[in-house]
């Protein structure tokens, strides 16, 4: 979510915005920071990379009325079967 307030702060402009942007960067890496202690750094790190890529998209579209092709949902239904996976293989190995 403090991606896409980010737009909102409208150049560091308008605090409202920034705190929230700022709050959600210390909350995520908080949550990022304890994921580490029971899995893998890489798999860590593609899980909050694929969840925020596709939260921020889905937000984006909501939120500012911004248009996706149907090529970029497709990318993202990838990513998120992607995450899928790497969930799945949690379980069985690692």
């Amino acid at each position: 979510m403090s991606h896409v307030a980010l737009k909102a702060t409208d150049g560091f402009n308008k605090p409202l915005p920034l705190a929230l942007v700022i709050l959600g960067h210390l909350s995520a890496f908080l949550f990022l920071g304890q994921a580490m202690k029971g899995m893998p750094v890489g798999i860590v790190h593609a899980l909050w990379a694929g969840l925020a890529i596709v939260t921020v998209a889905l937000l984006s579209t909501v939120i500012y009325r911004q248009h996706l092709e149907l090529t970029t949902w497709l990318g993202m239904a990838l990513i998120a079967a992607g995450v899928v996976m790497i969930n799945l293989s949690q379980g069985h190995g690692h």
